[in-house]
């Protein structure tokens, strides 16, 4: 099934300037029916709803939009094996982990923050 970017924001839940931005940059594509002359339409394929759940998916993990690119490119085009693959979950996991720490020390600093407000001492 072929989609315009209209019914492809629908489907996939991302607004239509957000998909745009996308096919910009280069992490999707559409296609132009090229036998038809009377409009400028852009056609998607299902393999675009493909890499946008995973854009999605990877975007809710951490993964910056080169990064996603760099994955995406690799991975549709089957450039990757599977211990490629796996080295480049474990190197996000590894960065979301030292996120998670610095966040954790913020928080530790915020409550002891509150608790110098709390006794008077600021």
């Amino acid at each position: 099934m072929k989609y315009l970017i209209n019914q492809l924001s629908k489907a996939t839940e991302i607004p239509i300037g957000t998909i745009r931005f996308y096919e910009k940059s280069g992490l999707i594509a559409g296609e132009k029916d090229e036998t038809i002359k009377s409009n400028n339409y852009t056609y998607y394929s299902e393999e675009v709803i493909e890499k946008l759940d995973f854009i999605k998916e990877a975007k809710s993990v951490g993964f910056t939009l080169a990064e996603i690119k760099d994955c995406m490119d690799a991975w549709f085009e089957d450039r990757l094996n599977t211990k490629d693959k796996i080295k480049l979950m474990d190197d996000k996991i590894a960065q979301i982990d030292a996120k998670i720490e610095e966040m954790q020390q913020l928080k530790e600093k915020l409550a002891y923050a509150k608790e110098v407000i709390r006794n008077g001492e600021c």
